[in-house]
This record gives structure tokens, C-alpha cells and sequence, in this order.
């Protein structure tokens, strides 16, 4: 090959491999490392998305209580395995009908396409308490979330789905740390 080919050739090599790169580090931001899940830049876009195409989504909040004193008595290694759990249990729940995250901390998120395609909100519920094994003893796990339905909001935006389910939430955490029923 003579030699102009080539010395034209290497700038589109090198801009070739660094898009390549750029773009396997945005896929790599958009994902958090320890769930796999969305984060929440890779969520929102998403989540607006099938908002817009599914009227009868709904937006579900999830928070683990008392998530330091997991990290305190049990390790954070422990943490983390609740940490990983959580989301394995929120995206399990979720399945192919929608998409979930994590928005940092002990806080998930889910908007779900179609709710009466998931295995229910009882269900998650249970899931979500259930004690995560790790090592020789159970990690017990407590989560208090929150749902909203699109329908019952009179602007269907994401922002507005959130809050919504954030205030269900925190009023399902006022009525004690199991008390998570939709509202």
C-alpha cells in the first residue's frame, strides 16, 4: 500500500476507534455498576419515552429503610448485596413491560408499560422484603414504595409520575415500614 493511502487513512482509523470508545463509555455512564440497572440519565429518557406511548404506565418509587444500619451491622459488602438484590428484584418485577433504575443511594425507580402485565404490586411488595442471603446469615430488608398510575394524573409527564409517587412514598412510610399499599 503505498504510502499517501495510508497516511490519509490513519485520521478516520483514529476518529473511528475514538467514537467506538466514546461510545461504549456513554452506554458504560448510562448503567450503574453494582445493579446493572439504568442510572438516572439513562432512565429518564427512557422512562419519557414510554410515557408518551403508554397512557396506562405507571411510575413506581423505591426506597430501603433504615438502608445505613444494614451498612453498619452487616458490612457494606452486605449493603451491596441488598443494594444488587433490590434492583434484580425491581427488574424481575418489571420484566420485558417496562424499565427500571437505579437513582442512586438505596433509591430505585420503574415506570411499567402495562401493569396488569406484572405479577402485581402485593408481589413486588413481598419481594422487596424478603431478607437477602449473604454470607452464612440472612440480611433482613425492609423497602417502603410508592406507585402512581398515569391515568390519575391530569399532565402526564414524567416529572409530575415521580412526584406523585414519591409523596405515596413517604405517606407509606409515615403509616409504618411494611404499610406499602398503592395510593
Amino acid at each position: 500500500m503505498e504510502l499517501p493511502v495510508v497516511a490519509a487513512a490513519l485520521p478516520a482509523l483514529g476518529w473511528a476507534l475514538h467514537s467506538g470508545l466514546l461510545a461504549r463509555r456513554l452506554a458504560s455512564a448510562r448503567r450503574d455498576p453494582l445493579t446493572g440497572l439504568h442510572t438516572r440519565a439513562g432512565f429518564t429518557a427512557r422512562a419519557e419515552r414510554i410515557i408518551s406511548r403508554s397512557p396506562n404506565a405507571l411510575a413506581v418509587l423505591v426506597d430501603l429503610d433504615d438502608f445505613k444500619a444494614i451498612n453498619d451491622t452487616h458490612g457494606h459488602a452486605a449493603g451491596d448485596a441488598v443494594i444488587a438484590a433490590t434492583a434484580s428484584r425491581l427488574a424481575t418485577w418489571c420484566s420485558r413491560h417496562g424499565i427500571a433504575a437505579r437513582l442512586g443511594g438505596d433509591e430505585f425507580a420503574a415506570i411499567v408499560t402495562d401493569p396488569a402485565a406484572t405479577p402485581g404490586i402485593s408481589t413486588l411488595i413481598e419481594a422487596l422484603h424478603r431478607p437477602v442471603s449473604h454470607g452464612a446469615l440472612p440480611v433482613p430488608v425492609s423497602a417502603s414504595a410508592g406507585f402512581c398510575h398515569l391515568t390519575d394524573l391530569p399532565v402526564r409527564t414524567l416529572t409530575d409520575a415521580l412526584a406523585a409517587a414519591d409523596a405515596a412514598m413517604y405517606a407509606a412510610k409515615g403509616h409504618g415500614r411494611r404499610n406499602n399499599t398503592p395510593r
